[in-house]
């Protein structure tokens, strides 16, 4: 999106830190962006919440691989290239697809 950001990350370890992730990655890509363009590129706070359901973390993966396509950035998920890397973002798109069940088709 081009003035947000959309990130789904998960601890491996006991002693993962998401807080220090998130410092980290906004101190490291603040710099390199304030270097080359010479502008502020983040806010100073963050919206995070902890995901605790495999079903949930799936449901706000697709809520983030689709929202450019809602937005009217992109036609598909493959077409928005900021979605990550390729191999992740496709790969959690079809875990996504595969458990999602059909629509009722209505009938008798």
């Amino acid at each position: 999106m081009p003035d947000h950001l959309h990130l789904l990350v998960e601890d491996l370890y006991e002693q993962s830190d998401l807080k220090w992730f998130r410092r980290g990655a906004k101190q490291y890509s603040g710099f390199h962006y304030k270097k080359q363009f010479g502008g502020i590129l983040w806010q100073r706070y963050a919206y995070e919440r902890v995901l605790r359901s495999h079903e949930l973390t799936l449901d706000v993966a697709r809520y983030i691989l689709t929202n450019p396509i809602r937005a009217g950035l992109a036609p598909t998920i493959d077409a928005y290239r900021f979605s990550g890397g390729e191999v992740s973002a496709n790969a959690c798109w079809r875990e996504i697809q595969g458990r999602l069940k059909p629509a009722p088709t209505g009938g008798a």
